[in-house]
């Protein structure tokens, strides 16, 4: 299992935790998505075998959240 942290713009509203969360926990091989709303940042750990990590940095940004950066371990 691997884990991987977005680094977002300022998140300004709690929908916005609720609209990452829900999408990327529909996510096939996403096992379980943190969104810290005070940090703007998002906690993922997944399958690599079934999704990369670039792949959910792509689902963020179409949401319309920036991901300034990402940290995959």
């Amino acid at each position: 299992m691997s884990k991987a942290v977005y680094q977002l713009e300022s998140l300004t509203c709690p929908s916005c935790i609720k609209k990452i969360e829900s999408t990327l926990s529909k996510t096939k091989g996403v096992e379980s998505v943190k969104v810290l709303f005070n940090s703007s940042k998002v906690k993922t750990e997944f399958d690599e075998s079934m999704i990369e990590a670039t792949k959910i940095q792509e689902t963020i940004q179409k949401l319309g959240y920036p991901v300034l950066s990402a940290k995959v371990s």
